[in-house]
């Protein structure tokens, strides 16, 4: 539901417009001691009041008892509609602690300003026109202004405004130059909904920003160390399910070679250092792409751009630690008397730069393709990039191995 269904701080009791002031200022574990101490009902009308995601965080960091009966109490509608993303500015906007007309006087705004202090931390009045926002009112201009003046002569007309369904993340880069502590929240038309709190936006993406290296391996970012084994086990067993079967297909290729493998035996030994230069520069190159996604620095007009420059990293990084690890071949054949060693030293070599050259570019392309059809770019691409990298580093290397030395 949208804000203006939900009961105003105004509406509440005292003792819950108390609690609920309370329970703002403080963290989800503090809030927690405080609703745990209160009457039920009490607590049950402050929660109410507070967006799906401040709620979700204090429910969270109760014990389970107290946690299902609050929860269940609140089956009622409340600020935020419980299928909402929560990654949405809608997840986390709240009523707004006070709203006036435009032909309202200066007088009457500072008056109720003192009085919703009381239970509330007003920032800014909003002004609005049949529930359309049309101004914003700041407390310099308020205490400046004439006293009978209406607002309409001091607001901010035509204010920013965030829309519920917008990204966290799209909000964060909407709002890089623009530092308010609030934020006013409204449909398209201009509708106004409520408002979000800068640190609440702030949090959350701070949050997410957390919870991508999990993403990267198949972790659900509502996982937590508190979360019980059993959930856990339900959010990260079906990716480890889609990691055994695209590792099937690195091992179909090393099938392929068995033959190969069988009859230079040394090659083994080198298996794991391919499939993991290869793996490390597909990261690289897949970390800095994810950045600059999340900083919206990825165009379309600088894929190419961004791809090209991967490659030559990769062409050039494979050669060096090429060259490296073909001496350590070289050693290792001669050591070993296996006949070929200059040969095998150069298949090391090619394979070890057309390995990174790739990894490179498909480090880019992973999270790229996954951002293109609708899914997040950092969810398990780790697992679909080493896939990749597997499967090309090894046929590379075996299949150079068979077409020079067999």
């Amino acid at each position: 539901m949208s804000a203006e269904h939900e009961a105003s701080p105004d509406a509440l009791s005292p003792a819950a417009a108390e609690l609920l002031a309370r329970v703002r200022r403080r963290a989800p574990q503090d809030a927690v001691r405080l609703l745990e101490r209160a009457d039920e009902a009490l607590a049950v009308e402050a929660l109410a009041q507070l967006s799906q995601t401040a709620r979700r965080r204090i429910l969270s960091a109760m014990e389970a008892p107290k946690r299902d009966a609050l929860s269940a109490a609140l089956g009622a509608p409340t600020l935020s509609d419980a299928k909402a993303d929560p990654r949405t500015v809608g997840a986390l906007a709240e009523a707004a602690p006070l709203t006036v007309t435009r032909d309202t006087q200066v007088r009457e705004v500072t008056e109720q300003v003192r009085v919703a202090s009381r239970t509330s931390l007003v920032t800014y009045v909003y002004v609005l026109d049949e529930q359309t926002l049309v101004g914003v009112l700041t407390m310099r201009d308020l205490l400046l202004a004439d006293p009978e003046a209406p607002v309409s002569d001091v607001m901010l007309a035509d204010p920013f405004f965030l829309t519920p369904d917008v990204s966290v993340e799209s909000a964060m880069r909407a709002m890089v130059h623009r530092h308010y502590p609030v934020y006013p929240v409204c449909r398209e038309d201009g509708h106004f909904l409520g408002v979000v709190p800068g640190y609440a936006l702030f949090e959350e993406h701070t949050f997410e920003l957390t919870a991508q290296p999990g993403l990267m391996v198949g972790v659900d970012e509502d996982e937590q160390v508190g979360t019980p084994w059993t959930r856990s086990l339900k959010l990260r067993h079906p990716w480890l399910q889609v990691n055994l079967i695209t590792a099937f297909a690195a091992a179909a290729v090393v099938g392929l070679f068995e033959g190969t493998l069988e009859r230079i035996v040394i090659l083994a030994a080198f298996l794991p250092v391919l499939a993991g230069q290869a793996g490390n520069t597909g990261c690289q190159a897949m970390a800095v792409t994810l950045r600059g996604l999340a900083l919206n620095e990825v165009p379309t007009s600088v894929v190419n751009g961004l791809l090209r420059k991967e490659a030559v990293l990769g062409l050039v990084n494979g050669l060096l630690t090429g060259l490296s690890a073909a001496a350590g071949m070289w050693i290792y054949a001669s050591m070993t008397g296996t006949d070929g060693a200059l040969t095998l030293a150069l298949v090391v070599v090619l394979a070890m730069i057309g390995s990174c050259l790739l990894s490179g570019v498909v480090g880019v392309a992973v999270p790229l393709t996954l951002k293109k059809v609708g899914a997040d770019p950092a969810t398990a691409s780790s697992i679909f990039l080493t896939t990749a990298t597997d499967v090309v580093s090894l046929g590379l290397f075996l299949g150079l191995a068979s077409l020079l030395l067999l």
